[in-house]
């Protein structure tokens, strides 16, 4: 096999210019980054960066707590 030449990176679509604010009100861009069972989907899927990840659980864990998400618990 030859090495790749052109490796693509893909760029976090919650840091580019003119990205949506990730806020729990913003049930719409929540329900993006999360399966049909309700679970929060990874970076390597979703190809936010890692602070943004962060920031993106902890605004859909308290969307869940308001109510404004559904919550498949155990």
């Amino acid at each position: 096999f030859q090495p790749n030449k052109y490796k693509f990176k893909k760029t976090c679509p919650l840091s580019t210019k003119g990205a949506p604010e990730v806020d729990y009100k913003n049930i719409k861009l929540l329900k993006k980054y999360i399966s049909d069972s309700a679970k929060i989907l990874p970076t390597r899927i979703t190809n936010v960066s890692h602070g943004k990840q962060k920031i993106l659980v902890k605004e859909i864990k308290k969307a869940r707590a308001l109510a404004l998400l559904p919550y498949v618990g155990n």
